[in-house]
């Protein structure tokens, strides 16, 4: 059974509306970056799918290449999260913007 290419492509689209929504919407530093991993595996998705549809593995190697700066995105964005956290109890983005010099 062979699922469409356009089927793929309608649930990253899906996945990146509800991740851009929960970046939009959302004022918890941990929930934007969960939204943001949500956008960034879409956009994978839909690598995978057009190198499914051409035949070509350029875009599984750049999914590689996302997936690995997506882990580091999350190593240090949750560093920096757990220590304002630890110094302020709170990890609210509008609370963040106070910190600006």
């Amino acid at each position: 059974m062979n699922v469409p290419a356009a089927w793929y492509l309608v649930l990253a689209a899906l996945l990146f509306g509800v991740g851009a929504f929960g970046v939009l919407t959302r004022r918890s530093a941990l929930i934007m970056f969960m939204c943001i991993e949500l956008m960034l595996n879409a956009v994978n998705l839909t690598f995978v799918t057009f190198s499914r549809t051409l035949g070509d593995i350029g875009g599984q190697a750049s999914v590689f290449f996302v997936m690995v700066v997506a882990a580091a995105e999350v190593t240090v964005g949750l560093g920096i999260v757990v220590a304002v956290f630890r110094r302020r109890n709170s990890t609210s983005v509008d609370e963040l913007s106070e910190l600006k010099g």
